[in-house]
């Protein structure tokens, strides 16, 4: 087995059935929000589900990808399918970079820092995209990033 399918499972975790697995990632940025608020996973079948699903590396790489991405698109000419909040974003670009690398990290992480960037990156309301948002960008940055220790518990 190589070490980016290994999984966290905690002792006592009640098993997460081929049904559950779908249903968290239909219901992924509902369950999403939960976790980043610091919902425990283990009394939920659902939410345990989605925390097994985020917390891997290939997803967490890909949620990396995707910050990347988007710090590429602030950089472009306006487009107006993509509301973006581009001054936030460059000022934000070195703890956005930190963000990454934590992402990355080959270590067990709690889902709830990757839950926490993950409705930070689509949150069409939040900072990066709505201007009107009172939410300051480089507090919820600097917060998922603490959530991402790899020394903090797996769960809350």
């Amino acid at each position: 087995m190589r070490y980016a399918e290994l999984t966290v499972t905690p002792s006592g975790a009640a098993p997460v059935s081929a049904a559950d697995r779908v249903l968290a990632r239909v219901f992924g940025a509902s369950l999403d929000r939960l976790l980043a608020a610091g919902q425990t996973a283990e009394p939920e079948r659902l939410l345990a589900a989605r925390a097994r699903y985020i917390v891997s590396l290939s997803r967490r790489h890909a949620l990396a990808r995707d910050w990347e991405h988007l710090l590429a698109v602030a950089r472009r000419a306006p487009a107006p399918a993509v509301p973006l909040c581009r001054d936030r974003i460059a000022a934000a670009e070195p703890r956005i970079r930190e963000l990454v690398d934590c992402l990355r990290v080959p270590l067990p992480v709690p889902a709830q820092g990757v839950a926490a960037a993950t409705v930070l990156l689509t949150d069409a309301t939040g900072p990066l995209y709505h201007r009107r948002s009172q939410a300051a960008l480089d507090d919820l940055l600097r917060d998922a990033i603490a959530q991402l220790d790899p020394a903090r518990p797996l769960l809350p």
